[in-house]
């Protein structure tokens, strides 16, 4: 390719709105661009990056014995409704009408789609197990799109889906994709953890994330890891907890209430009382599926929301307002403000005590009356508690569950995950098939998702430096460019483009930058795209030399131009 047909612009600046460097870096090397919020185009640098990742998931899971098809795109509101996800599945389904007025949704997932699929085809337990696998564009009306490619409406995705007999089926697939997804990730140039994570709106019992660790802060989630190889996403992490005081038996001798005016928030409460956070009852509000719950969690820790949302079985969970909580205490008789709420008189609204709850004694909670808490309480003071769930979210610091070590945090990426469905859908569905003594039975199912988008801007976080991208060789868009430092120059030139047939030639992907622009600004762009070799044609050609510079180590030596092609074959070979 020569740089002066490519179709492709670098700026000097980031775009305006991106906040991470994969977005500022694809913005300002002319990868995308933006066509609406969460929307982008992929100019033809970004495409080659995308389809070399697409070729590497494709030979990897056609390597694991999975098979291609593809499904559209835009889904019937019929499916939808017998999986039971069309009421439930939230805001991210864009939902829509065609002319005959029947209802669609644009597809954020295909689960509905395969199984329907499979129950017209796979009638007998002859047919499994199989694994079917597309690549398709997908569409999330995410509330806040941000980040560029890691978090945008319109994404291009991976997703496969096994249709097995037996849970043990389903456990050899599933293994069979965490081998194949390694590889994938390897190929890419990109270091993962597999981490115990939350299914989310897929559903299942068990799913893993593929997380790319970064140092920036592009990273979606907390990832806690240890030593002993347990890692898990935030929304799933557990731990055990270090000695803390929970018994406030010395602070208090009865069971008293106390003025605690102007507490309204635990750090003020607990300078105020002159006692440790942990010998507080803290109750928060939530709103979950438009109902309030009330969740109860030691004040020295915080609720983890997905896994208060997942106990109470809801999809979709925030923070209770100051108007629906004063909206809540009247309702109930009480007039309190934030920071004084507990949960007695709380009838009829639901509540979730974490595990921190249970040790507790002598401790302090809010009586739903504002300036006033409850000091040297026990829990049966409180309404009875049937269940205590764990709704915790993990701290660094904290114990590893399985060997007792301290856990570390990270920031990760998640470009790949697995599910464990089991029968969620083909139950609901009726996806069934003849069994061995020709009984119907549900398909065992799996799902196994990969970002393809979401890959190639990870790479991007995992590879850059303060002049630009520095892409992994199996995804780069071009392995090598070549740049006459003076177009006018007939030597120079003459070298250049006799080094860029001899490379076509032997299949390297090479670009020659043939523009007549100055040294300087074809360094610099080399370098912003992210080339991992460039070879540089000067004024040392004259000596029969040329400089060979390498993207990711920023080594750079002076050779022949045969020396230069017979390293670059070498490399690529």
């Amino acid at each position: 390719m020569k740089m002066s047909k490519m179709f492709f612009q670098t700026m000097r600046e980031f775009p305006s709105d991106a906040e991470v460097m994969s977005h500022k870096l694809l913005g300002r090397a002319g990868y995308i661009k933006k066509l609406t919020s969460g929307v982008y185009n992929y100019m033809p640098l970004m495409w080659r990056v995308l389809k070399k990742i697409e070729t590497i998931v494709r030979e990897e899971m056609d390597r694991a014995g999975a098979q291609e098809l593809l499904m559209p795109f835009v889904q019937p509101k019929e499916l939808w409704e017998e999986s039971g996800r069309w009421e439930v599945y939230g805001k991210e389904l864009m939902r829509l009408k065609d002319r005959h007025n029947r209802d669609m949704c644009l597809g954020p997932t295909h689960e509905e789609i395969i199984t329907a699929l499979a129950r017209d085809v796979i009638k007998s337990y002859k047919q499994m197990p199989v694994n079917l696998y597309q690549i398709q564009s997908k569409f999330r009306d995410e509330v806040r799109p941000r980040y560029g490619l890691l978090r945008g409406r319109e994404f291009i995705m991976k997703d496969a889906y096994s249709f097995g007999k037996t849970q043990e089926e389903l456990d050899k697939e599933y293994d069979n994709m965490a081998k194949a997804y390694k590889r994938i990730f390897d190929r890419c140039g990109l270091e993962t953890k597999m981490v115990q994570s939350d299914s989310g709106a897929i559903g299942g019992s068990v799913s893993h994330e593929f997380m790319v660790i970064t140092d920036g802060d592009a990273g979606e989630n907390d990832v806690f890891y240890c030593e002993c190889d347990y890692s898990a996403n935030s929304n799933h992490a557990v731990s055990k907890l270090p000695p803390a005081e929970t018994d406030g038996a010395k602070y208090f001798n009865e069971t008293k209430i106390m003025d605690t005016p102007n507490t309204h928030s635990i750090e003020e409460l607990s300078a105020f009382l002159n006692i440790p956070s942990s010998i507080i009852l803290k109750s928060l509000v939530y709103i979950i599926d438009k109902k309030p719950v009330i969740a109860l969690i030691r004040a020295d820790k915080n609720v983890e929301e997905t896994k208060l949302m997942n106990a109470v079985g809801g999809i979709d969970i925030r923070i209770a307002s100051s108007a629906e909580i004063a909206e809540l205490m009247a309702e109930k008789g009480f007039d309190a403000v934030p920071g004084f709420i507990g949960p007695k008189g709380m009838n009829g609204v639901q509540i979730i005590a974490d595990e921190t709850v249970r040790d507790m004694k002598n401790f302090v909670v809010g009586i739903n009356q504002t300036d006033k808490h409850l000091v040297g309480a026990n829990l049966s003071d409180l309404p009875a508690i049937e269940n205590y769930v764990d709704i915790r979210l993990v701290d660094a610091g904290d114990f590893c569950p399985v060997c007792g070590k301290p856990l570390k945090v990270t920031k990760g990426i998640e470009v790949g995950n697995i599910f464990q469905l089991g029968t969620k859908y083909s139950k609901p569905m009726n996806a069934v098939y003849l069994d061995e003594n020709g009984k119907t039975q549900p398909y065992i199912m799996g799902c196994y998702g990969i970002g393809i988008s979401r890959t190639a801007a990870a790479a991007v976080e995992a590879h850059y430096d303060e002049h630009g991208i520095k892409w992994p060789i199996a995804i780069a868009p071009y392995h090598v460019v070549i740049v006459p430092v003076n177009v006018k120059d007939e030597l120079q030139m003459k070298t250049a483009e006799d080094m860029y047939e001899k490379l076509l030639a032997a299949g390297v992907e090479v670009v020659i930058d043939d523009r007549d622009e100055r040294a300087g600004v074809k360094f610099k762009d080399a370098d912003l795209i992210g080339f991992p070799f460039r070879v540089t044609v000067g004024k040392t050609i004259t000596d029969g030399l040329v400089e060979f510079k390498v993207r990711e180590t920023e080594d750079v030596t002076t050779v022949t131009p045969e020396v230069a092609i017979e390293k670059l074959l070498t490399i690529l070979k």
